[in-house]
């Protein structure tokens, strides 16, 4: 077992967090803007459902400060980026297209995939079936467990409402210990997503709720790919029984666990920060080949 709790003395020490500087570039023949920062080891971050890289500013700041070079696009559906043509609205499409981002942005070599929630989902199908961008993958209470408990009792995920999903997703932003930071980030990206396209935002929304990626985390663990789950433990959004059913897919993965809910790094930079420096170091009893 590799199991690491993460907690954050209020007085630890803040590194200095990298600008993050916003661009764009065209990915099929589409404008896609991205967020970018840091120096050291390429890592994607992939944001969550509903949002847009500028919801994480802070987090990617604290990430980028930390000895990486961090690139945050903004999804199809979201952030001004066009939702993806019938036929490819899945997450095998979202895998497609973060492939086609790093090859556009001219990264050469497999990289690091970390996403949040959603972005999560979206990552493990990209490191599953795009082997050669991905050399690691980091899930950060990440969609794909497939298992839902609203009774004690372990159920397919697709029989959660989406009211019930969104109700939770709606609490825990509300609930959180700084609520205002973590509200104004999530309205200042939410808002102009669902004004702008409301139907992406509804449909991707499905996609996220229905995500079974058991079968492709079993299949990256056969492959030896290192998977760090990393889990706030107060989360409601993605029960516990669900986060346990990844873990149990993938074997023995390294997990990371701090105290927080479901957008925790949004209102915790700092901490987000610090776990992923832990989640991104090689694991000592890994042989390379």
């Amino acid at each position: 077992m590799h199991e690491f709790e993460f907690t954050t003395p209020r007085s630890h020490v803040r590194r200095p967090a990298q600008d993050i500087r916003w661009r764009d570039v065209r990915v099929d023949s589409t404008q896609v803007s991205y967020g970018v920062g840091g120096h050291g080891r390429p890592v994607v971050f992939l944001h969550g459902w509903g949002l847009a890289p500028g919801a994480y500013q802070a987090a990617l700041r604290s990430l980028a400060g930390r000895g990486v070079r961090v690139y945050a696009p903004a999804m199809p559906g979201f952030g001004g980026t066009p939702e993806l043509p019938v036929g490819q609205r899945n997450l095998a499409g979202y895998a497609q297209w973060v492939g086609k981002f790093i090859d556009a942005i001219g990264i050469r070599g497999p990289v690091t995939v970390a996403g949040h929630s959603f972005g999560g989902g979206v990552a493990a199908r990209t490191a599953h079936d795009l082997p050669d961008h991905v050399d690691a993958l980091v899930l950060v209470n990440s969609v794909g467990g497939a298992q839902w408990s609203p009774d004690g009792v372990a159920r397919p995920i697709r029989e959660r409402p989406l009211w019930e999903w969104l109700w939770h997703l709606q609490a825990d932003a509300v609930s959180s210990g700084r609520f205002a930071q973590v509200v104004g980030a999530i309205a200042g990206d939410a808002l102009p997503n669902v004004l702008r396209d409301p139907m992406a935002v509804w449909r991707t929304a499905h996609v996220a709720r229905k995500a079974d990626l058991r079968t492709e985390l079993a299949e990256l663990a056969d492959r030896g790919i290192p998977v760090t789950l990393l889990w706030g433990t107060s989360d409601a959004v993605i029960p516990q029984v669900s986060f346990e059913s990844m873990r149990e897919a993938l074997g023995d993965p390294r997990v990371v666990t701090v105290a927080g809910n479901h957008c925790w790094l949004i209102g915790d930079p700092e901490t987000f920060g610090d776990a992923m420096t832990r989640a991104l170091e090689p694991r000592r009893d890994v042989v390379p080949a």
